[in-house]
Formats: C-alpha cells, sequence, structure tokens
C-alpha cells in the first residue's frame, strides 16, 4: 500500500511542477515524511527529485547561466554535508518543525511577492547556495533560497527556470552521494524508487499535456495553498 501511495504522491508532484515550475520536493517530501518517516523519505525524495531535474533540464539547457550555477553549486556542495549530518543527529520533531516553518515562510513569500526595486548584489549567490544546500541535504528542499535569490537578481524567466533546473540537478546528485555514503539507501528506499521513478516520467508527460489547457496562475496558487497547509499539519504533528 505505501508503495502505491508513494508512486501516486510522486506522479501527482511531478506533474505540478510541470505546470507550475515548482513545488515537487515542498509537495511530496511533507507527506511522505509523515508517512514513512524523514529518514526514509529524505533519501527517496532525492534520488526521485534527481531524475526529475535531469528530465526539465534538458527541456531548458538552452537558457542555462553556468557561471551563477557554479557559484551556486559551489557553495551548495559545503551547506549539503552540513544538512546530512542534521538528518542523523537532530531530533526528528525538531526537524518537521523547522520544516514546517520554511514551507509556510516560502508560501507566503510566492503568495505575496515582495517587489524589489533593485537588484543584489552577486556575492548574495554564496549565502543562498549553502543555505540551500543545507536544506536540500536534510529535507530535499533546496528551492527557497535560489528561488529568492533568483528574484532579487531579477533572471530573465527562461534563465530563472534552467538554473533552478541546473542547480538541483547537482545539488541533489551530491545529496544522493552523502545519502549512500551515510548508508540512507536502504533496501526499503530503493524498491520505493523502483515505483516512484516510472510515476514521476508519466507525472511530468501528463503535467506537459495539461500546461497549455490550465490557467496557471490559478494553479500556482492552488499548490501555494497546498504548501501553507502541509507547513501547518507537519509542525502540528511534531508537537503530538
Amino acid at each position: 500500500m505505501n508503495a502505491f501511495f508513494v508512486a501516486l504522491l510522486v506522479f501527482l508532484a511531478a506533474g505540478m511542477q510541470t505546470v507550475s515550475g515548482f513545488g515537487f520536493a515542498l509537495l511530496a517530501m511533507p507527506i511522505l515524511t509523515l508517512l514513512l518517516g524523514l529518514q526514509i523519505a529524505a533519501p527517496l525524495i532525492a534520488m526521485t527529485g534527481v531524475t526529475l531535474y535531469a528530465v526539465n533540464l534538458i527541456r531548458y539547457r538552452q537558457a542555462v547561466n553556468w557561471p551563477e550555477v557554479a557559484r551556486l553549486v559551489g557553495a551548495s556542495a559545503v551547506g549539503v554535508p552540513v544538512g546530512i549530518w542534521a538528518l542523523d543527529n537532530a531530533n526528528e520533531a525538531v526537524i518537521q518543525t523547522l520544516l514546517g516553518g520554511l514551507l509556510i515562510a516560502y508560501a507566503l513569500y510566492r503568495q505575496t511577492r515582495p517587489a524589489t526595486r533593485h537588484r543584489v548584489g552577486a556575492g548574495w549567490v554564496f549565502g543562498a547556495g549553502f543555505l540551500a544546500g543545507c536544506l536540500g541535504g536534510a529535507y530535499n528542499t533546496p528551492g527557497p533560497p535560489v528561488i529568492v535569490y533568483g528574484a532579487l537578481r531579477q533572471w530573465p524567466k527562461q534563465s530563472f527556470k534552467a538554473v533552478l533546473q541546473a542547480t538541483f540537478l547537482v545539488n541533489g546528485a551530491l545529496v544522493v552521494a552523502s545519502h549512500f555514503a551515510a548508508r540512507h539507501l536502504t533496501a526499503t528506499v530503493l524498491n520505493l524508487y523502483l515505483w516512484a521513478g516510472p510515476a514521476l516520467l508519466l507525472g511530468v508527460w501528463a503535467g506537459s499535456r495539461l500546461d497549455s489547457r490550465l490557467n496557471r496562475r490559478w494553479f500556482e496558487r492552488v499548490v501555494t495553498g497546498m504548501i501553507f497547509l502541509l507547513g501547518l499539519s507537519l509542525m502540528a504533528a511534531a508537537r503530538q
């Protein structure tokens, strides 16, 4: 039953990511954490996410700003081991509370989208990349720091998507390698991935078919609302 539910969730999250451009790990990670526990959810979503980012990078490869990606990935590589260490050593209830708070803060940011009059300096890339690495290693959610940084840098739309996918792909590969080194890739995780991988590809295909038929702005608001509710659910579960 767990394997079927994981496949269904990954299918839906991949479809949402394909349509809205964000939200895969932010949707799948908290639900699977509640269902399977953090020790299984983290490496499973890391492996699944790498598959998704590789597929998406093929779509946006012409618009990648590689110097920006290199700076983000370099800083991220320092943060990933910190996140993996936190996954092994921090109290799971504390991690769930922090993840819930992150989801709520990110949902509020997506909803309000505060205007920025001035571009931030390129030096901010190192803080954004390091934080993305920490969050990727612990929660598989490297997106919020990079997305906020890209918005403040005012990247062009296509370049924005391309940089995100390239950064997430390399970050995810580092996270998977770290999980392998920490012996988190158990037989249970690998078996669930065999269900999740095909479901993800099917979700990408379905999302691409629906993309032109949906009101994207309305859809993004629905996804953002779901992320907000998932954040509340995680924080509530951590207190039980």
